[in-house]
């Protein structure tokens, strides 16, 4: 096991890559703040991709430390943003989920804990989606007008699950995840490192090229849509005024 800086100079950050048994670990170490993603997250999380494909990564894992997987949208700035400068970071996050989804090697999420928001769309971005007994998922980014990563959901669970899911503010159990196909996989925390095993296996199965081939020829998103939908429903004015009002009534309830 290689544990790899994901910047360089001595100053401490919330990302690493860690190599094991074939694989690239991409690891959110923010426990304290539920891996939420501030801006510094999401460049951290960005670089350290990029150093992984550099790298000749076959395998990506994305994981956070502590309890929860991603816990979405780091809010503890929000006094401070503007509609500008919030626009700015949900278009840096999408930017970050099509780096995962359009990725030319397999990728792994390890969704434990709350998958929240940003988080689970960042789950939802991977190719085998393995959900740790217990977690939940939620996309509550609606609530406040915003419109991330819609397309990806509804090619997991279907146009209408989507629609469903997202209007209705639903959470989903590891159970309903595996059955709508937002999950590839629930498993035990201590049947995970097999499982992974398996999945290392697999993908260093086939040349990178052939991967690469083929999941270019799978790929039927559409990007630019995706980020101009996002941009339509971030840039309405009042953006950073209705994350406060979602916000304030999240914790009064």
């Amino acid at each position: 096991m290689v544990a790899l800086s994901v910047t360089e100079g001595d100053t401490p950050r919330s990302v690493s890559v860690v190599e094991r048994d074939g694989r690239h670990h991409l690891i959110i170490d923010r426990a304290a703040k539920g891996n939420a993603l501030s801006s510094e997250i999401v460049a951290d999380l960005c670089a350290g991709f990029d150093r992984c494909l550099d790298e000749g990564a076959r395998v990506i894992v994305l994981e956070g430390q502590g309890k929860h997987f991603c816990t979405g949208f780091d809010l503890s700035t929000l006094e401070s943003e503007t509609d500008a400068s919030l626009l700015l970071r949900f278009v840096e996050i999408e930017k970050l989920l099509q780096k995962v989804h359009s990725s030319p090697v397999m990728t792994v999420a390890i969704g434990k804990g709350r998958c929240f928001g940003a988080g689970a769309d960042l789950f939802v971005s991977c190719d085998r989606r393995i959900a740790l007994e217990g977690a939940s998922f939620s996309f509550p980014g609606a609530a406040f007008g915003l419109v991330l990563g819609t397309s990806r959901l509804a090619g997991r669970i279907g146009r209408d699950n989507a629609r469903t899911c997202l209007t209705g503010g639903l959470t989903l159990t590891d159970q309903a995840a595996l059955a709508q196909g937002l999950a590839t996989d629930i498993v035990a925390a201590d049947g995970l490192e097999e499982l992974l095993s398996g999945i290392g296996i697999a993908g260093h199965r086939l040349e990178a090229e052939t991967v690469k081939a083929l999941y270019v020829a799978t790929d039927a998103a559409d990007y630019d849509a995706d980020l101009a939908s996002l941009v339509r429903s971030a840039s309405r004015v009042g953006i950073r005024e209705r994350i406060r009002i979602y916000r304030d009534k999240v914790k009064a309830a």
